[in-house]
């Protein structure tokens, strides 16, 4: 032998007992690596506002001006929305209907539902973040082989015990699943304030339409009553013989032509009367909207206005296309851990035994530990496919967002405009009918005097109750258009106490 060769022998061993230690630190740390976890896929990050300091374009306005003596509007920017913006308008009656409607609106209630429904979903996912335990128990009765059935072979067999398995969350596939739960709860959060803001703003729209066309009703009545005086007049004068029998074929036609106005104006109140029964989640045969007035409703005065950069954080519509963004995002770490190996660890104590008396002996006890590991190798390129179908959803997802930011944003922008608009309307129209009602009484003054014929009288006539009908309706559009300002804005839902009952208690069990 080679006197080197022990040596040679004993570094080799060395040499060999280096390398495995080196094997298992790294081992060592794959497994610290495994047992922490690692969250694949990408994480949310919000999406940046609007850098733009306006609506429109040129500077942003800070007042509604006023005209021909109509009350102006102020902007106040960033000033707070009260979650009651609709007490600005001091109609008592207005704001019991609201709250009527709060209370029993059933698409608020579905709402509510609907969230409570995905915040379980989202405690159900939690659940993966920890060890499932169960318990199993049976009872068996076999024959051995070769041996008839009921004979000496037969033989019962009892087992009972509990099993609990832990699946390692090794690349964050629970995690992605509970972050994707999480964001669609509060997805479901943001359409209960969007249903809830949208609400208040129809209950206000369809109380203002309904004091509108009662202020409708009454004009086109004075305007049949109107008639009704003119044809009288020239009835007067034809049996005097100072006017023709088509001055009063004239006037019976203008009266019968007004006449016709009112039904069309009665069945859209009975229509808004309904729309508002409904709205407060009663029948229409149930419940009976108040007779609103638009003398009742006092105009807001003071108006607040939020930045675009503030807008995209409190429009529930914005916030509810963030969150099934976020919801998108995490959907797509879920589909990429699926690409990855799953661990799963199991342990069991199990009871055995011929006799139910002695089941629950030591001796009659067996035990099981157990790791799993099941990666994926062929899938036919499932797998990877819905990982691109996610990062497809969430790229349609982002531009669904983006599209409804550009839609709140042009929604401020267009009531603003018509805020503006609307003052001019209705001082032209106040204008117009002050006008048209000196010309239609001078114009009866005329006719009667045998100085005009009758169908400048009619002319006069209609001119006036155009005017009247158009003022009524300009002046309750203003209205209207300052109540979308607030829901434009976001109608300060975020005060709003909207964790109420959320689900009904009767009939469940």
């Amino acid at each position: 032998m080679n006197s080197g060769e022990p040596k040679a022998t004993e570094q080799a061993r060395r040499a060999v007992g280096g390398v495995r230690r080196r094997y298992g630190v790294l081992a060592g740390v794959s497994l610290v690596l495994v047992l922490s976890g690692c969250t694949v896929g990408p994480d949310f990050v919000r999406p940046a506002p609007p850098k733009a300091d306006g609506y429109t374009s040129g500077k942003m306005p800070a007042a509604i001006r006023s005209a021909q003596g109509q009350p102006g509007q102020r902007l106040h920017l960033q000033r707070k929305i009260s979650a009651q913006w609709w007490d600005l308008f001091h109609s008592p009656q207005l704001e019991q209907v609201v709250r009527q409607a709060v209370a029993g609106n059933r698409s608020v209630a579905a709402a509510r539902a609907t969230l409570a429904s995905a915040r379980e979903n989202a405690a159900a996912a939690r659940g993966g973040y920890y060890p499932q335990a169960d318990v199993s128990a049976g009872a068996r009765r076999r024959n051995s082989p070769g041996q008839p059935t009921g004979g000496a072979g037969v033989s019962n067999l009892y087992t009972v015990g509990p099993t609990v398995s832990y699946a390692l969350d090794a690349f964050g596939g629970t995690r992605r699943q509970v972050e994707q739960q999480q964001a669609l709860a509060e997805y479901q959060g943001y359409q209960l304030a969007a249903a809830y803001l949208s609400l208040t703003g129809n209950v206000v729209n369809q109380a203002i339409t309904i004091a509108s066309l009662r202020a409708q009703i009454r004009a086109t009545q004075d305007i049949i009553a109107e008639d009704a005086r003119n044809l009288s007049l020239v009835r007067d004068k034809f049996e005097g013989g100072k006017a023709a029998r088509t001055d009063v074929l004239t006037a019976e036609t203008q009266l019968a032509s007004d006449r016709t106005l009112l039904p069309p104006l009665r069945q859209q109140l009975s229509s808004a009367r309904h729309a508002l029964s409904i709205l407060v989640g009663r029948s229409p045969a149930a419940w009976s909207a108040p007779d609103f007035e638009l003398e009742n409703f006092t105009l807001p005065r003071d108006l607040p206005l939020s930045l675009p950069s503030a807008l995209v954080r409190q429009r529930p519509d914005i916030l509810a296309a963030e969150a099934r963004l976020h919801a998108d995002s995490a959907a797509i770490g879920v589909a990429t851990a699926q690409l990855y190996p799953s661990i799963t660890l199991s342990a069991s104590i199990e009871q055995q035994s011929l006799d139910s008396a002695t089941l629950f002996n030591s001796a009659n006890r067996l035990w099981s530990l157990s790791g799993d590991l099941l990666a994926p190798i062929v899938h036919g390129g499932t797998l990877r496919a819905q990982r691109r179908a996610a990062v497809d959803t969430y790229r349609a997802s982002l531009a669904d967002y983006e599209q409804t930011v550009l839609q709140g944003l042009q929604q401020v922008a267009d009531t603003l405009r018509a805020l503006d608009h609307d003052a001019q309307l209705v001082a032209a129209q106040r204008v117009l009918m002050d006008t048209a009602g000196e010309a239609l009484q001078l114009q009866r003054a005329s006719y009667a005097a045998g100085k005009s014929n009758i169908l400048s009288l009619i002319d006069a006539q209609r001119a006036y109750q155009q005017a009247r009908l158009g003022f009524a309706r300009a002046r309750a559009q203003r209205l209207q258009d300052s109540a979308q300002l607030f829901v434009a804005l976001g109608g300060g839902w975020w005060q709003a106490k909207l964790s109420g009952p959320t689900r009904p208690q009767q009939g469940l069990r």
